[in-house]
């Protein structure tokens, strides 16, 4: 019999055909067949030249799209928009059918699923008490940001949830023909109502419309997947490992910036965040009601039937003469649980509201666990009882805050109010001016002193006032909210140890750290670093060594358990130096802060600033652990999920769970491997790290050279992509700067990115990484084979080449050149273009040599033919963009038809290309 190539992605064709077909039929309905024909030439003829380029296609292609008049131009660019969301809910579709496709037909074990993790782990052989400490030492923290780069509104989403649905259950081999046909129907009616509603949001959001767009992913899909991937490593475990019973920690736990961010968003106000506070509470105890009137239902069991803990007996009838109305109990006297389920009712209900209500998320587990301890005393021993354990683990897992929040803000906000409270009480007349020895000392003396420096507030300066306010807030949610509620208080651009103690200093005039006349100190917050620069990343260590040098932040550390978090920033570090360079000087700061901590026996927990976009560090979970330094992997690991991927993770329950599956898989096997006597190849060559210390001195100055080193490259850079447009996209509540300046060093890392996938260059994400390959290939014969065994051996570096590859392959040079008609000085553009190209092209040769493919993506085929399908979509968006922004550009008045086109093509090409921002 001959052997059969199975092709897994004919049902993901199939798919993209049927949704590519009914957006033609609505084309017809709403433009008629000219509207038809026109969007099936500009594909046509976008398809042949990427196929083979062809000048006469191209001009044709050009003057078409330069001639339609302004409602078939909307419509146009309205078309392709669609078709990318209809291709993005296809392939999130096939993902889930592809794991579906592992469960039921028993073709193997799917690569970094929990099975297959745990399965890894065995076969290392550790020792039950060394596994044991693996699973209780496992942490991974996510934390959602606002959406800075998230184009697509939340109506849009939801319709895109529900055309997934509707594919799904069409695809299910048991549906009957006739079931098919109205799934049919349903799916066009999603897709029509697509069609018909407006992508583009009329106003900037605000917030708190923010706060709302994070809470939907937690009502929608995280409530229920985070318990659900707990219970799966359990269940593996149990069975790969039968011979002990497992119980595993809550390790994988969400939190947000968005409400508590004040770095650059003069927005988020201490008004703000309190208000974020309370919409958190309000939804996890939503979420607790609902669950606790479902658990209510199920457990009827009477005493009649079943003998029930005394100790329960006695706190329901405790409780309903305290807490319940006669017409408030549970009606029927033996059905004791429904009692119980009616008293924790009423006190959810009125948490925050009355005495009657719960103060801790913990009085709500101990009522739980007495009814799940009385309730499986009659139950055989091995049959747990599911339902109320999950609700356990979600109270475990959310308590009353829902989610922590962290709060950030600049450093140089907190040495403005630090030095005018010195001044006010003749400690400095100029703190700001000191040299940092001097800070210092002065901090530390204040800090030594249990006595307060705060005068009344209304004698500081309005930013002081405001400073101050945040730390009074902090100390009024740990009393409302729980010390859960706000753990970590971060400093952007931090640069002197002293910048950790100016925070530390006005955490200490708030009473949230206290130091008594005993010398007795108890702290309640986290203070972090964030390190963003690469100057900022290389003084690192040497900050983080003064401080646990000094004997006062010794003892915050160590009232914070022993553990100190540090920030990594992706984005800021990148703009600076380039990605090869800012991902390796990342790499080397976790890997030498780490080892320096571990002299003063400090556990560090990095916090990864990543992005979505690979400008910004994007990219998978599980390739963002495994490509860290192993060894810092222990202490757990903290990511941030930026806005622009909450709804390409998120927005499904199957595709939630299989990425936070993949990230605990691969955290699991890391830190496992790492335990094992030979590393099972995590160890590290040191040529490996000296070849990429030259590589990123070489790459280094080539991205200097342009950026900083050219004059006329701001000009290009705002010429040449849509920056100054993005500004009216209404995706964010912050400024696209910090200081509302136009300065290179002010303009945040994120329109940086976006401005340059937009128009195809994407510099950001990999831009003089070829400069650094090809000059150490080219100094020795056997360099090349060294790399070819750094990307087989070493996670980090794999990962790296990989980035690089699928931000070239979304790149596109001649889509790039079509911007070169919006620079005003033609020799600027063609200067600066190709210098870009040739780093293109120099990049691509030597990925392509380190790898051993034959073209880009050769190793990853899906993602390859994903961005293969793709461009010849995104290319039209890109030619009716370049088209709409000259004529905006030279418009003195533009019309708002125009304004608005311009507009729906970039939200088309974020579309089109996914990891954007």
């Amino acid at each position: 019999m001959m052997n059969q190539t199975v092709d897994h992605n004919a049902l993901l064709r199939s798919d993209v055909k049927k949704l590519g077909n009914i957006l033609g039929e609505i084309l017809v309905h709403e433009g008629g067949l000219e509207l038809f024909n026109t969007v099936e030439t500009v594909r046509e003829k976008t398809k042949a030249l990427r196929k083979e380029y062809n000048e006469t296609t191209y001009q044709e292609l050009k003057d078409l799209i330069s001639s339609l008049e302004v409602t078939m131009r909307q419509q146009v660019i309205r078309a392709f928009s669609i078709y990318f969301h209809l291709i993005n809910i296809a392939e999130q579709n096939h993902r889930i059918r592809r794991k579906r496709h592992y469960q039921v037909d028993e073709q193997g074990v799917q690569p970094f699923s929990l099975e297959m993790g745990v399965s890894k782990v065995k076969d290392y052989q550790l020792p039950t008490d060394v596994l044991k400490q693996v699973i209780d030492d496992l942490s991974i923290e996510l934390i959602i940001t606002a959406h800075p780069t998230e184009a697509t509104k939340r109506t849009v989403l939801e319709i895109q949830k529900r055309i997934s649905n509707i594919l799904e259950k069409i695809n299910n081999p048991l549906a009957t023909q006739k079931e098919r046909l109205g799934f049919e129907d349903s799916l066009f009616n999603e897709v029509i109502a697509l069609w018909q509603t407006d992508e583009l949001r009329h106003r900037k959001p605000k917030v708190l419309d923010e706060v709302k767009n994070g809470l939907y992913y937690f009502d929608q899909t995280l409530f229920d997947t985070l318990p659900a991937v707990h219970q799966e490593l359990e269940l593996q475990l149990n069975h790969h490992f039968p011979e002990q019973k497992w119980e595993v920690p809550n390790f994988l736990h969400f939190g947000s910036w968005i409400g508590g961010d004040r770095d650059g968003n003069p927005n988020v106000t201490p008004e703000i965040t309190w208000e974020t506070l309370q919409m958190q509470r309000e939804l996890i105890l939503k979420k607790y009601v609902k669950s606790m009137t479902e658990l209510m239902k199920r457990f009827s069991q009477s005493i009649n039937r079943v003998s029930i803990s005394q100790e329960l007996v006695d706190s329901v009838e405790h409780d309903e003469s305290i807490y319940l109305e006669e017409d408030e109990k549970w009606p029927i006297e033996s059905e004791l649980y429904r009692r119980k389920f009616a008293i924790i009712l009423k006190r959810l209900r009125d948490v925050g509201k009355s005495e009657a209500g719960y103060v801790t998320s913990e009085e709500l587990l101990t009522d739980l666990i007495q009814i799940r301890d009385s309730a499986e005393k009659h139950q055989p021993a091995q049959r747990k009882l599911k339902a109320i354990r999950t609700i356990i683990r979600q109270v475990r897992l959310f308590g009353f805050h829902l989610a922590t929040l962290d709060i950030r803000n600049h450093s140089g906000e907190h040495e403005f109010a630090v030095n005018e409270i010195l001044k006010s009480v003749n400690v400095a007349d100029n703190y700001s001016n000191l040299t940092e020895e001097e800070k210092i000392s002065i901090l530390e003396e204040a800090l030594n002193d249990p006595r307060s420096l705060l005068l009344p507030e209304d004698g500081y300066s309005q930013e002081t006032q405001a400073i101050l306010k945040v730390f009074k807030l902090i100390k009024e949610a740990h009393a409302e909210f729980g010390k859960r509620s706000i753990e970590v208080y971060l400093i952007s651009m931090t640069q002197s140890p002293s910048d950790l103690l100016e925070v530390l200093l006005l955490a200490k005039e708030a009473g949230i750290y206290r130091l008594y006349s005993d010398g007795h100190v108890e702290s309640d917050l986290h203070i972090a670093p964030l390190l963003e620069t690469i100057d900022d990343l290389r003084a690192g260590p040497k900050i983080m060594r003064t401080l646990f040098e000094s004997d006062v932040y010794r003892e915050q550390v160590k009232q914070r358990g022993n553990h100190q978090e540090i920030m990594l920033g992706y984005s800021d570090g990148s703009k600076d130096g380039g990605t090869l360079t800012a991902n390796w000087k990342l790499f080397k700061a976790q890997e030498e802060i780490h080892n320096m901590a571990r002299e003063f026996n400090i556990h560090l927990k990095f916090f990864h600033g990543r992005g979505g976009s690979l400008g910004r560090g994007g990219g998978s979970l599980n390739t963002s652990i495994l490509s860290q330094p192993v060894e810092t992997l222990g202490d757990g690991v903290k990511i941030t999920e930026q806005g622009e991927v909450l709804s390409s993770r998120y927005l499904l329950k199957d595709i939630a769970y299989r990425n936070l599956e993949q990230a605990a898989s691969a955290l699991l096997e890391a830190c496992s491997r790492v335990q094992t006597t030979s590393n099972h190849g995590y160890s590290r060559e040191k040529e490996w790290e000296l070849a990429m210390e030259e590589i990123s001195t070489h790459s280094l100055e080539k991205y200097q050279s342009l950026v900083f080193g050219d004059p006329d490259f701001l000009t290009y850079f705002n010429q040449a992509t849509p920056l100054n447009e993005i500004g009216a996209l209404n995706i964010g509540s912050r400024p696209m700067s910090r200081k509302n300046s136009q300065r290179f060093e002010d303009l945040r890392a994120i329109p940086w990115v976006f401005a340059w996938t937009q128009s195809r260059h994407m510099i950001p994400a990999w831009y003089a990484a070829g400069s650094g390959f090809e000059a150490y290939i080219n100094q020795h014969p056997d360099n090349l084979l060294l790399l070819q065994s750094m990307y087989e051996k070493w996670p980090f570096f794999h990962a790296t080449i990989n980035n690089l590859q699928m931000a070239l392959m979304k790149a596109d040079m001649k889509t790039a050149k079509e911007y070169l008609t919006l620079v005003e000085d033609p020799v600027i553009a063609e200067r600066i273009f190709q210098d870009i190209a040739d780093e293109y092209n120099r990049t691509r040769t030597a990925l392509l040599q380190i790898s051993g493919n034959q073209e880009l993506l050769d190793h990853s085929p899906n993602i390859q033919e994903s961005v293969q399908r793709r461009n010849p979509y995104v290319d039209p968006l890109n030619f009716l963009q370049v088209d709409l922004i000259r004529q905006l550009r030279e418009t003195e008045n533009p019309s708002d038809e125009l304004v608005t086109q311009v507009l729906l093509t970039i939200n088309g090409v974020a579309a089109g290309l996914v990891n954007t921002g």
